[in-house]
């Protein structure tokens, strides 16, 4: 995204603003412009990172990124949370949101009060922190992700009542 076009457009309106003011504020409005330039790029790159910020709570378990390319920002679409092949033993999260109706369109969205042991409440923002999230984007990829995982067939018990997890039948040297 070029952000130039953004920056000359509010440096022409800094110099239409200074118009009424007469020479001396047109003077002004042309000296601050220079300055001026590098506050407002990094504001506009500010409420871009906001704006993906927002975007990636709604997308969850996706995500949006910003990346600086030179002075411009890129945007980078994740539709899922991480490759299978980066975390072999983490289920792969969906390609959309378990929410989505069928024509792909977000659901409403509600609020919960949820209330959670300190040290569990600790252990959530730093993960969410690891991974750049709010804790509540965070919790909406945990429960959608548990709640994929719980859809999934799980083995059958073992005769007798125990069931210990995967079995595992075959030889062993």
């Amino acid at each position: 995204m070029e952000l130039t076009p953004y920056v000359e457009k509010l440096r022409a309106e800094l110099a239409v603003a200074a118009e009424t003011g007469g020479a001396e504020a047109r003077a002004l409005a042309e000296r601050l412009a220079v300055p001026l330039e590098s506050a407002i790029r990094l504001t506009l790159l500010e409420a871009i990172s906001a704006a993906a910020d927002e975007i990636t709570r709604d997308l969850a378990p996706g995500s949006v990124e910003v990346r600086l390319r030179g002075l411009n920002p890129v945007f980078v679409v994740n539709t899922r949370q991480s490759p299978p092949d980066e975390h072999p033993a983490a289920p792969a999260a969906p390609a959309a949101p378990a929410w989505d109706d069928a024509a792909g369109e977000k659901g409403a969205t509600s609020r919960i009060n949820l209330r959670l042991p300190d040290e569990l409440k600790a252990r959530i923002d730093e993960a969410a922190a690891r991974e750049r999230l709010s804790a509540n984007s965070w919790l909406v990829r945990a429960a959608a992700a548990a709640l994929d995982t719980a859809a999934a067939p799980r083995p059958a018990a073992r005769p007798g009542g125990a069931d210990l997890g995967q079995r595992y039948t075959g030889w062993a040297r």
